[in-house]
Formats: structure tokens, C-alpha cells, sequence
């Protein structure tokens, strides 16, 4: 059976999506007065919806007889609208919006990348790389730690650098070596033959906190010998023997008995549509997708 929920809120940004089912958004357009928006689904989807228009700050008024109890809150700040979306007393979860999406990271997120990167984590999200690869994005747990800290404490944020600079070597003050400093630039691996990785290749983008303390972080031979900006081909790809022997002593109990790595930096970058890269050295990069 189907109802209808007649909504009433101000929307103060471009282009939202409300999140219907996994694979279908409503559009809503923007408007700089209050208008109501007759939107038709299943009964059963109804709160779904009331809540994202809550979280997102959208909802000012609704009305929904005999379907659902609402009670009417000031929108969140700015600064609330950043926050997990756990911090904001709703039962929405980062898995239930699209974060692929450029229009729900800029709504939702409004400048805060280190919580975005966390929740992209935290939902297994997966990244497209070369064209159809699906990657899931893997912090390292003093690396996650340390962003949700730059997330809720105000800390500097991981930058983002604009659509022009689409190559590592184009960044300002750019050298070829092994830096990096958890906001430009990310020490990383892409690590294959993963059992447990999300998007059905096995692949995993594992990034890490690029400093002491992390004991999966790069080790110090990965450090010695990095050549990121050359031909994978010619690099040195490490086992996990090979590398639990140089100190990554847990590699294959968190990415499987097979699996093999190659280390990278990296950085996020813009398109000209605002969607986010996550892209390495050598050129190779891609960006959050859905999980096929």
C-alpha cells in the first residue's frame, strides 16, 4: 500500500538527493523560500526519509497523519550538519546515504573530509579505479583515530586540491621521494587477493598514518626503497611474509593468507563535477562509487 507524506522544509543547498532505496533518489530542487514537496513511496519507507530531512537539516515541518510520529526540532548548525551522523541523535547511518554522491558529501559533510574519509571506511565503502576496478578504502586504525580526532576536535583537514591538479607532480612544492603528512599527502597500499574486500575484485586501498606509531604503517625498507612515480612493473610488490619479516606483523591476519602489496603515496584531488579522487603517484586514481 502505498501513502503520501506531505513535507514541508527550506532547502539552502543546490542539487540534495534524499535517499529512498539503494539504488533511487528523489531530486529536490532548490528553493530560497519554504514550499512543500509531495513525495509518494512505500508506507514503510516513510521514516527513512523524515530522518534523512532531519539529519540533513532540510525539515522544518512535517506532516504525516496516522503514519509516523513527528516531532518538530531546530535544524542543526553548520557545525552539527558536519558531525557523524551518529552524533546527531538519528538512527541514519553513513552506509544509508550515497557518499559517492558529490552532492551528499557537499551537504552533509561541508568541508569536514577527515570525518568523510572515516565514514567512507567505516561503510566499506569501495573506490573505481582504471575504469571498473573497485577498491574498498582501508584505514589503518591509528590513521582512522587520528582523523576522527581532526574531525572532533578541529584539527587541519586533509586537503583537497582542485580540479587543475590532476597528477601528484603538479601539486605545489612536489618532490619525488617518500613524504608524507597525513593531510596532502598519504602514505598508502593497494593490496590484492583480499577474501574479505567489498566490490567483488579482492582489492583493498589500505592507507596509513605516515609518521611513529603505527604499526601499519609503512616499514622502514618501504620507506628506503619507495619509487612511487615509476611503472608498477618495474617496482618491488611484497607478499605478507615478506612484509610481516620488516615489520607488519599483522598484514595477513587483516588482509588474508594470500595477500600481496604495493605501496603508494597519495592525494585527493577535484574533477570539474566536485567529485573526489583518491589518486597515487604513478597516476593511477579513482573515486568513490557504488559497490556493484
Amino acid at each position: 500500500r502505498v501513502r503520501l507524506i506531505r513535507v514541508r522544509f527550506v532547502l539552502d543547498n543546490l542539487n540534495q538527493y534524499i535517499p529512498v532505496e539503494h539504488d533511487k533518489y528523489i531530486p529536490v530542487e532548490a528553493q530560497q523560500t519554504p514550499r512543500t514537496a509531495e513525495i509518494l513511496m512505500a508506507s514503510g519507507r516513510s521514516a527513512l526519509v523524515v530522518c534523512v530531512l532531519l539529519t540533513l537539516g532540510l525539515l522544518s515541518e512535517a506532516y504525516t497523519p496516522s503514519l509516523i510520529p513527528v516531532t518538530r526540532r531546530p535544524s542543526p548548525s553548520v557545525s552539527a550538519v558536519a558531525r557523524p551522523l551518529s552524533a546527531l541523535g538519528c538512527s541514519m547511518t553513513a552506509s544509508s546515504l550515497p557518499l559517492h554522491d558529490p552532492a551528499i558529501r557537499e551537504a552533509q559533510y561541508k568541508g569536514n573530509t577527515a570525518q568523510y574519509l572515516v565514514d567512507l571506511h567505516d561503510s566499506r565503502s569501495v573506490f573505481d579505479f582504471c575504469g571498473g576496478m573497485m577498491f574498498q578504502l582501508i584505514l589503518s586504525d591509528k590513521l582512522r583515530s587520528h582523523l576522527a580526532s581532526v574531525s572532533e576536535d578541529g584539527g587541519q583537514q586533509p586537503a583537497i586540491s582542485d580540479a587543475a591538479t590532476d597528477r601528484m607532480m603538479k601539486m605545489p612544492g612536489y618532490r619525488q621521494d617518500a613524504s608524507a603528512d597525513n593531510i596532502r599527502l598519504f602514505h598508502g597500499r593497494e593490496v590484492r587477493e583480499v577474501p574479505s574486500a567489498a566490490g567483488g575484485f579482492g582489492f583493498a586501498l589500505h592507507l596509513s598514518f605516515a609518521g611513529e606509531g603505527d604499526p601499519e604503517g609503512w616499514t622502514p625498507q618501504e620507506v628506503a626503497g619507495y619509487d612511487g612515480w615509476g611503472h608498477d612493473a618495474s617496482r618491488t610488490w611484497r607478499n605478507g611474509e615478506r612484509l610481516e619479516s620488516e615489520g607488519f606483523a599483522g598484514f595477513r591476519s587483516k588482509f588474508g593468507p594470500k595477500a600481496f602489496t604495493l605501496n603508494h603515496r597519495f592525494y585527493l584531488h577535484l574533477d570539474r563535477s566536485q567529485q573526489m579522487w583518491l589518486s597515487a603517484e604513478d597516476g593511477c586514481e579513482g573515486h568513490p562509487a557504488q559497490a556493484r
